[in-house]
């Protein structure tokens, strides 16, 4: 059986399906066996203010599907124009492999798994930024 592995710390928050789950005091492992599950970890959350940049918008728009906040079928439009611009100025291999993997997860309708490959670009992202104004 193959699925999602979620390795919590104590008192860790996580969003599965709408619902807020808190580990008990031990660190804890958690298979998640359903398919298409929306789970976010608060810890990794990214709050409106700090969607302050492309891929952190997108990584915030994405979010928004995970907690239900946004529709699916709404959003998969709006990520595929947002991986699309990044992918004009995200031009070297390792960032083409995350934006087509996100790519193929929103066509997919596996909003977790995009969330993964955009959070990977965020220190890329940063570098470029930093290059640019300094």
């Amino acid at each position: 059986m193959s699925g999602l592995i979620l390795k919590l710390s104590p008192k860790e928050r996580v969003l599965i399906n709408g619902a807020v789950i808190e580990n008990g005091d031990r660190r804890s492992r958690l298979s998640i066996v359903t398919p298409n599950a929306n789970i976010l970890r608060l810890k990794d959350a990214i709050h409106p203010e700090e969607a302050t940049t492309p891929v952190r918008r997108a990584c915030y728009y994405t979010q928004l599907v995970l907690s239900g906040d946004a529709e699916p079928e709404e959003a998969c439009q709006q990520l595929l124009r947002r991986i699309e611009e990044l992918s004009q100025v995200m031009i070297d291999p390792d960032s083409r492999g995350y934006l087509a993997a996100a790519t193929a997860a929103v066509v997919e309708g596996r909003f977790y798994q995009c969330l993964r490959s955009l959070r990977a670009l965020m220190p890329r992202e940063e570098r470029l930024l930093a290059a640019r104004f300094s």
